[in-house]
C-alpha cells in the first residue's frame, strides 16, 4: 500500500519562505504608504499578506503567529475600509510588527522560544489603535458575550406595508431548514442559533411552520420547523457556516450576505491575484462562498445529465448573488489573458542548482581536456567534431550560470526600511533613490554584498549627510539625497553608493592617520590614496561613539567582505557637494575568464579582468623590487620565490601587470600560456593557509592549477610602494 502521509517540514519550509516574500511585500507597501503612494490596490494587498501568513500558520498549529497576526489583520481591515487612516505612528507600529511577525517565522524555523512577550507589548498598541481595552476583542472581530435565548436577542424587526416582518438589508439572512431526525442525534436547534451570538448579535428570528403536521400526527421527537435568522455580524461567510458545521450534511442551510458584503465580494474578486483562475476558486477566495457549498455545488453538477455551469448552479441553489457570479466571471477572463502573456517559472532548491553548476564545470574541464588530447591527434575531421561539442558545452556552461543570476533588486528592497529608521534616529532628512535594480549578478553574490551595502548605506547616512541647518547654510536642500545604483561594465557589475552631502575632508583623513600611526607626516599621497586610508582597520574620524559609527570598526570589514568576492571598492568625493563608494564585482564565483601563466613546474590562473598588460623584465633590473615604468613606479614581485619554487629561473622572465582597484604591481613569471576560462574548486582544509591562493582549477592537460588572489599580492607589494621615495631612483623600464 502506498505511503499517503504528508512530508510536514517540506511543506512548513514552503510556508516560511512564502511568509518572507509576504513580508517583504508588506514592508514595500507600507513604505509607500508613508510616501502617500498607496493606493487601494495596495491596500488589499496589504490585508492579503497578514490574511494568508495567519491562514498558513494555522494549517500548522503555530498559534502564536495567528494569535498575533490576527490582531494586526483587524487593524489592516480597518484601514482597507476606510475607519482607519495612515499616519507616521501608525505606520512605525505595523512595521514594528512586520518585523516582529518575521522573528516569529525565525523562531519557528530555528525550534526556539516564541518571543511572547513582545507579542502582547504590541497587541496593547494595536489594541489601542483600534480603539478597544487591552485584553478584549477586536473591533470588527468575534463578539464573544454568554449565549442568551434567541428571543431576548432578538430587536424589534422591521415591518412591511402589510405588517409582516422583513430583513433588514444589511444584515447576514439565514434560512435555516434542520433535518427531520436532528433532534434523535441528540442535537438542539435552538443551541445552533443561540451559538450565532458568539459571532454577532442576532436582530430577528421568524420561525417556520409550514412542515408542522397536525398535533394528532406530530412526533416529538422530529423537527418539524425552520427558521428565518437575521444576524447583524462582522464575520465571515465561513465562520458563520461552521456554526452548524454538525447538522449540515442533512440540513438546508442557505446564508446570505448583506448588500454591504456584496460590495466588499466584488472588490476581493478584483484584488484576487491573477493564478485564481477557476469560478468555484475565485468565489471561494474572495468569501461569497464556502468549500461546502462548492463541494455541494460540484456534486449537483457530476450528478446531471446535461451539467449547467457551475456559477448557475450556484445562483439557483442562493448560495451567491447573480452579481458576484458576473464579476468573478470577468476575473476568469482576465486571467486567462494574462497567463496567456506570462513567463511561467519553476522554483528550484538553491541545492540542486549549485550541483548543476558543479556537474557542468566538470563538464567543461572534461571538454577542454577531450578537446586538447584530440588536438595532438592531428585528425582534422574528429578535430572539428571536438570544436563543436566543446562550443555546445560552453553554451550550456553560460545558460546553467544565467539560471543562478538574479536582479540586485533583491538586495536594494531592503534599504528603503533602512533609510527610513537610521534617518528618523539621526533627525535628518534623506531620500533614497533606486537605480538599475534590474541588473542582474550571481545569487551566491546577491546573499554576499548585502552587509557590505547595508554598511555603506549607513555610513553615508550618518557621515556624508549634513543636518538640515547645515544644509541650509550651504544652499543645499533640506532633504539630502543617497542613491544606490547598479550597472553592467565589462563582464562586471559596479554597484555604487552615493550621497549628497558634504565630501571626505582630506585633511582631516590626513591628520587622523598620522596620529594612529598609519602613515608618516612627510607622506606624499594622491586623494585616491588619502582617501583609502578610512579602510585601515580600526580607522575613524568620528567625534563620538553613537549606535551608527565611531568605534573604528566596519570600512575594513567591508574592504575585506568585497575583496573575498574578487572586486575592488574605489572612493570618489568633491568637497562639500558628494561621496561616491563604488563596487566593482565579478557577475559569479562559479566560473572565470583567467589567463593562464607558469613558474617552473607549476601553473598559476590570474582573473583575466585584473590584467592590464605584459612586459619583459628588464635585464638589468638586478635585485630591485620595483622599477619605473611611463614615469611611474611599479613593484613587482617573483612568484617563484612567494611559492618556493625550485630550479633555474627562466632566462628571459615576464611581468604581467595587474591592477587590483586603484593599485598596479607586477607579477614575476617564466611562461604565458595566454587566456583561459575556468571553474573554480574550493580549497580543501589542508590548503586553506597557503597564501596568495583563493581557489584552484583543473588546466586542459589535467595538471592542477593555482587561481592567485591577487588583492593579496598587491597588499604585499604596498610596503615597497610607499618605501619608493625614500629610496634611489629605480631601473626604468
Amino acid at each position: 500500500m502506498a505511503d499517503s502521509s504528508i512530508d510536514l517540514s517540506q511543506a512548513l519550509g514552503a510556508f516560511m519562505e512564502e511568509a518572507r516574500e509576504l513580508l517583504d511585500q508588506m514592508e514595500a507597501i507600507l513604505l509607500r504608504a508613508e510616501e502617500a503612494a498607496c493606493d487601494e490596490e495596495d491596500l488589499n494587498a496589504l490585508f492579503r499578506c497578514a490574511h494568508t501568513i495567519k491562514g498558513s500558520g494555522g494549517l500548522f498549529g503555530l498559534d502564536e503567529v495567528v494569535r498575533f497576526t490576527h490582531v494586526v489583520e483587524n487593524v489592516l481591515d480597518r484601514l482597507r475600509k476606510g475607519s482607519l487612516q495612515f499616519d507616521s505612528a501608525l505606520i512605525t507600529l505595523l512595521l514594528e510588527c512586520q518585523d516582529h511577525i518575521s522573528n516569529l517565522i525565525v523562531a519557528v524555523a530555528e525550534h526556539s522560544e516564541m518571543p511572547v512577550a513582545r507579542s502582547d507589548a504590541l497587541i496593547v498598541e494595536l489594541q489601542g489603535v483600534l480603539g478597544q481595552a487591552p485584553g478584549g476583542p477586536a473591533p470588527g472581530g468575534p463578539v464573544a458575550t454568554t449565549p442568551a435565548p434567541a428571543q431576548e436577542t432578538a430587536a424589534e424587526p422591521e415591518r412591511d406595508e402589510d405588517g409582516s416582518a422583513v430583513m433588514a438589508a444589511d444584515h447576514w439572512h439565514l434560512s435555516l431548514r434542520f433535518g427531520e431526525g436532528v433532534l434523535q442525534d441528540g442535537m438542539d436547534p435552538l443551541a445552533f442559533i443561540n451559538y450565532l451570538n458568539q459571532y454577532g448579535k442576532i436582530a430577528h428570528i421568524e420561525t417556520i411552520t409550514d412542515q408542522l403536521p397536525d398535533f394528532d400526527g406530530a412526533d416529538p421527537e422530529i423537527c418539524y420547523l425552520g427558521f428565518e435568522v437575521s444576524l447583524i455580524s462582522s464575520a465571515s461567510k465561513a465562520e458563520i457556516e461552521g456554526v452548524f458545521e454538525f447538522v449540515q450534511d442533512n440540513s438546508q442551510i442557505l446564508i446570505l450576505p448583506p448588500q454591504s458584503r456584496i460590495a466588499e465580494f466584488l472588490n476581493q474578486i478584483e484584488a484576487l491575484h491573477g493564478d485564481v483562475s477557476r469560478i468555484g476558486e475565485i468565489l471561494v477566495a474572495c468569501g461569497s462562498v464556502t468549500a461546502k457549498e462548492l463541494e455541494q455545488a460540484l456534486a449537483e453538477q457530476r450528478r446531471a445529465e446535461t451539467p449547467a455551469r457551475i456559477g448557475e448552479i450556484l445562483v439557483e441553489q442562493g448560495a451567491v448573488p447573480p452579481t458576484v457570479v458576473e464579476a468573478a466571471v470577468k476575473k476568469q477572463i482576465h486571467a486567462e489573458e494574462r497567463r496567456n502573456v506570462e513567463s511561467k517559472s519553476v522554483k528550484v532548491p538553491a541545492e540542486r542548482l549549485d550541483a548543476l553548476i558543479d556537474r557542468v564545470g566538470e563538464l567543461v574541464i572534461a571538454g577542454v581536456g577531450t578537446h586538447a588530447q584530440i588536438g595532438r591527434l592531428d585528425k582534422p575531421d574528429l578535430l572539428e567534431s571536438a570544436d563543436l561539442l566543446l562550443s555546445l558545452v560552453e553554451d550550456i556552461r553560460d545558460m546553467a550560470l544565467r539560471l543562478r543570476m538574479v536582479a540586485i533588486g533583491e538586495v536594494f528592497s531592503r534599504f528603503p526600511r533602512v533609510v527610513r529608521d537610521v534617518s528618523k534616529e539621526l533627525g535628518k532628512q534623506i531620500e533614497l533613490r533606486i537605480h538599475g535594480a534590474e541588473a542582474e549578478l550571481d545569487k551566491s553574490m546577491v546573499e554576499k554584498i548585502g552587509d557590505p551595502l547595508m554598511h555603506l548605506v549607513r555610513n553615508s547616512m550618518d557621515h556624508g549627510i549634513e543636518s538640515a541647518e547645515v544644509r541650509r547654510a550651504r544652499g543645499k536642500p533640506e532633504v539630502g539625497t543617497v542613491e544606490l545604483n547598479a550597472y553592467h561594465e565589462s563582464g562586471s557589475i559596479n554597484i555604487e553608493v552615493k550621497d549628497d552631502g558634504g565630501g571626505l575632508d582630506r585633511e582631516r583623513i590626513f591628520k587622523k592617520a598620522v596620529e594612529q600611526g598609519l602613515i608618516s607626516p612627510e607622506a606624499i599621497l594622491s586623494d585616491q590614496d588619502v582617501y583609502r586610508l578610512i579602510l585601515a582597520p580600526g580607522f575613524s574620524t568620528a567625534e563620538k561613539i553613537t549606535n551608527l559609527s565611531g568605534r573604528g570598526v566596519g570600512m575594513d570589514v567591508v574592504r575585506s567582505n568585497i575583496e573575498a568576492l574578487r572586486g575592488t571598492l574605489d572612493i570618489e568625493s568633491v568637497p562639500g557637494q558628494s561621496t561616491t563608494m563604488r563596487l566593482c564585482l565579478p557577475l559569479t564565483l562559479a566560473i572565470i575568464d583567467g589567463f593562464h601563466v607558469g613558474v617552473g613546474s607549476s601553473h598559476f590562473i590570474i582573473p583575466l579582468d585584473m590584467v592590464v598588460e605584459c612586459i619583459e623584465l628588464p635585464p638589468d633590473i638586478g635585485d630591485s623590487a620595483y622599477f619605473e615604468q611611463r614615469g611611474e613606479p611599479l613593484p613587482f614581485i617573483r612568484l617563484r620565490d612567494v611559492f618556493g619554487e625550485e630550479g633555474p629561473a627562466h632566462p628571459r622572465p615576464r611581468i604581467i601587470v595587474v591592477r587590483f582597484g586603484s593599485r598596479r604591481a607586477g607579477l614575476v613569471v617564466d611562461r604565458i600560456y595566454g587566456k583561459c576560462q575556468t571553474v573554480i574548486k574550493p580549497l580543501g582544509p589542508l590548503f586553506a593557509e597557503v597564501p596568495a591562493v583563493s581557489g584552484s582549477t583543473i588546466i586542459g592537460n589535467g595538471d592542477v592549477g593555482m587561481i592567485l588572489d591577487i588583492p593579496a599580492l598587491i597588499r604585499h607589494c604596498s610596503d615597497i610602494e610607499r618605501s619608493y621615495l625614500r629610496l634611489a631612483r629605480p631601473v626604468a623600464a
